[in-house]
C-alpha cells in the first residue's frame, strides 16, 4: 500500500486486514518506495495513491505494471477526475477507488484484482465505468499478445 500520509496508511491497513483474508505486507510513503517494496515483496496487489512525492502514483503504477506484470495495482485516490481515472487504467491499474469508499468495497476491489478483474468505485459514472472495463480488457489482451510474441521470438 502506498500513500504519503502515515495515519491514513495505518487506518487503511486496519480496514483492509479486518476481513481476515487480506494481509498488508508493506507500506510505502512515496512512489519510489512503492516500486522498491514491490520489487522486494512481490505483492499480489498494490493499493496506490496518486498524489505522492518523488514519483507520483500514476508513474509508479506504470512502472509496477511494466516491471512486475503479475502484481495488480488498484488506485485509491481523493481525485475523482475522470481524466486521472482513465490515465490510471492506461498506465496499468486494474481499478480505481475514491478514498471515501467503504471498507467492504475496498476488500471486494482487492479480491477482484487478485482474480484478474477490474473494479471501479460506484461514484464513477456507470457509462464511464463500462468504458474503463472495455479499455482494461483491450489493454490486458494487448499485453498477453505482446508477451506471447516475445516468448516466441
Amino acid at each position: 500500500m502506498a500513500d504519503d500520509h502515515a495515519k491514513f496508511r495505518e487506518s487503511l491497513k486496519i480496514v483492509i486486514e479486518s476481513d481476515g483474508d487480506i494481509e498488508v505486507v508493506g507500506q510505502a510513503k512515496n512512489g519510489l518506495e512503492a516500486l522498491s517494496l514491490t520489487r522486494i515483496l512481490r505483492p499480489q496487489v498494490v493499493v496506490m495513491d496518486i498524489a505522492m512525492p518523488l514519483l507520483n502514483g500514476l508513474q509508479a503504477t506504470q512502472r509496477v505494471t511494466q516491471l512486475f506484470p503479475s502484481t495488480r495495482v488498484l488506485v485509491l485516490s481523493a481525485h475523482p477526475d475522470l481524466e486521472y481515472i482513465k490515465q490510471a487504467v492506461v498506465f496499468g491499474a486494474c481499478g480505481y477507488l475514491i478514498k471515501q469508499s467503504s471498507a467492504e468495497v475496498l476488500g471486494v476491489a482487492v479480491r477482484a484484482a487478485v482474480e484478474g478483474r477490474c473494479y471501479f468505485s460506484f461514484s464513477i459514472p456507470k457509462g464511464f465505468r463500462d468504458e474503463l472495463r472495455v479499455l482494461f480488457a483491450k489493454l490486458k489482451s494487448m499485453k498477453k499478445k505482446e508477451a506471447t510474441r516475445l516468448a516466441a521470438a
